[in-house]
Parts: structure tokens; C-alpha cells; sequence
């Protein structure tokens, strides 16, 4: 997973440039806060059903696929989604000269509004998994708020929701409760649990 880590972090669009509105997560301090939280024995990081409401794309979905049953990521932009075919060929290409596993098949990428019902069902309907049915929600602070809504009114009992590009301020959300300290892990992410 750190050589997915290290593909993606190389090719990262940020704060500058023309694509400067779009953030890219950056892979090795997920991966790090994700193994602090196997490490404090957070369960829910194995064989999961993995959400990302605002996948970009996909590298966050490539990382998670090695941990997941079905990695899902929803994009609201096409020209984004686009994006994520020739990265992960490219990527594919430089796993097999070093005799690296490939992401598995569990890769499923949908573009709309990651709230939109509609889009659930198209999901259930491509992959078998409802919204009820995710363990693990992902999203880049867009739209936090409405996202942990979501989780809180449709989301199973123990499902976690991690908010990457967290700095000082720690969001607290009605029906979820934070699991990680008073500061972001790897300063930059926190995790929620539905009780």
C-alpha cells in the first residue's frame, strides 16, 4: 500500500496552479493514521465496505481497495472522474515492474451527488451495497456537515466517517461521537463513530 501511497502522493494537484480548487488527499498520512487506528484497535479496517463522497480520482478508493470488500467512490465531477483510468493503469503498469500486487477488483466509481437517493439505489443496484450497508465513510471536509447527517439518520451502528483536511477544529456532529484525540491524527484527519 506505501508504493499506492507513494504513486499517488507524486502526482497530488493542490493549492496552486489551475487546479488549485481541487485538493488531492495526500496518501501516506491517511495510510499512517489509518494503521494508528489498527494500532489503538479502532475496529472496522478489514474486509469493510468502503464510501468515498467525493472520490476525486479514485486514488483514496486504490489505497482502501487492499483493505476492503468493495471500495465505492461518488464524484460529482465527470472531468475528475476521468482522471482516475490513466493514473491507475499507470500505476498498475509500475506495480508489475516491481512484482507489486495489483488493487483488487472491488473498485466501483460513480459520478453525481454523493446525497443523491437516486445515485444509492444505481449504487446497490451495481454493487449490492446500501448506504446501511458501509462501515467506513470517507470525505475531503466538502460537505461535511450534510455527509455526517446522512451517516447519523441512514448509516449502521458502528459505521465510521473519517474527515481528511482537518487542522485545528475538531467538527462535532449530532448522533456521532469523535474517536480520535483533540487533534487530528497525522494533523490532518478524524474519525467519528455511530454509536
Amino acid at each position: 500500500m506505501l508504493k499506492v501511497a507513494d504513486f499517488f502522493d507524486s502526482k497530488k494537484v493542490g493549492n496552486v496552479g489551475p487546479l488549485g480548487f481541487r485538493r488531492s488527499s495526500d496518501l501516506k498520512r491517511l495510510l499512517s493514521g489509518i494503521e494508528k487506528l489498527k494500532t489503538d484497535n479502532v475496529p472496522g479496517f478489514s474486509g469493510l465496505n468502503f464510501l468515498d463522497m467525493g472520490c476525486g480520482d479514485g486514488r483514496v478508493n486504490i489505497l482502501i481497495s487492499y483493505i476492503a470488500e468493495k471500495s465505492i467512490g461518488i464524484e460529482l465531477d465527470e472531468w475528475t472522474l476521468d482522471d482516475y483510468s490513466p493514473l491507475k493503469e499507470e500505476l498498475e503498469r509500475e506495480l508489475n515492474i516491481l512484482k507489486l500486487p495489483l488493487p483488487p477488483d472491488n473498485i466501483h466509481l460513480f459520478e453525481g451527488d454523493s446525497l443523491d437517493a437516486d445515485l444509492h439505489s444505481r449504487v446497490f443496484h451495481k454493487t449490492g451495497v446500501a448506504i446501511e450497508d458501509i462501515d467506513l465513510f470517507y470525505t475531503y471536509l466538502t460537505m461535511h456537515e450534510e455527509i455526517a447527517e446522512l451517516i447519523t439518520q441512514r448509516a449502521k451502528s458502528g459505521a465510521l466517517f473519517m474527515v481528511y483536511g482537518l487542522e485545528k477544529i475538531m467538527p462535532r456532529y449530532d448522533g456521532l461521537e469523535l474517536i480520535t484525540p483533540e487533534k487530528p491524527l497525522e494533523g490532518i484527519l478524524a474519525v467519528y463513530r455511530k454509536p
